[in-house]
């Protein structure tokens, strides 16, 4: 069965991205991005894939990315519909409407409902890309987190989760340190 792994940057007090949905405050340090690129050069957006050597990397982990609106405007409103093709890209939401075939948008139907059928399938894994509200529905279903802790405090943003109380165990597998100060956690449910 598949696994879904939710692989995401956080600020050290838990924030995703800022108020507005700001994320460029994120320090890239050549350690982390070698890192990334990688072990998982499937998490480079396209169009940075033959920039960063990677246009023709394998899959490693995930062949299907999974995005709530919020994750996937930010390219959008770059020109970029399809941010990762060489990935099976589903957005979820209630008003967006997308031209290209190759990003498909499920709006109304139960994410978590989608997440199972898409375990059933034979692959690689899902990788949750983010964001909070869409990840708050999933946490259900979430098997993995992959946990980029980037030594910055935001001081506000949108969290991890967009979730009420409810605290779900996960143990610590594996943690890197980077020279950057960038500290990667790997949490299994």
């Amino acid at each position: 069965m598949r696994r879904l792994t939710y692989y995401i940057a956080t600020t050290i007090d838990g924030f995703i991205c800022g108020p507005g949905g700001e994320f460029d405050f994120f320090p890239m340090t050549a350690d982390v991005l070698a890192a990334i690129n990688a072990e998982w050069p499937e998490t480079v957006p396209s169009h940075l894939r033959g920039p960063a050597g990677l246009a023709d990397a394998p899959n490693r982990h995930f062949d299907t990315v999974l995005m709530g609106r919020g994750s996937y405007e930010p390219g959008l409103a770059a020109g970029v519909t399809s941010p990762y093709a060489h990935l099976r890209q589903i957005v979820f939401s209630r008003t967006l409407t997308v031209e290209d075939p190759a990003v498909e948008v499920v709006s109304g139907e139960d994410p978590v409902e989608v997440v199972r059928r898409l375990k059933r399938e034979d692959g690689l894994g899902i990788w949750l890309c983010g964001g909070a509200d869409l990840a708050g529905q999933l946490l259900p279903e979430i098997d993995e987190l992959i946990v980029k802790r980037y030594p910055v405090v935001a001081g506000a943003g949108k969290p991890m989760f967009g979730t009420g109380f409810g605290p779900v165990p996960f143990t610590l597998a594996e943690s890197r340190t980077f020279e950057s100060g960038t500290v990667v956690g790997f949490y299994q449910r």
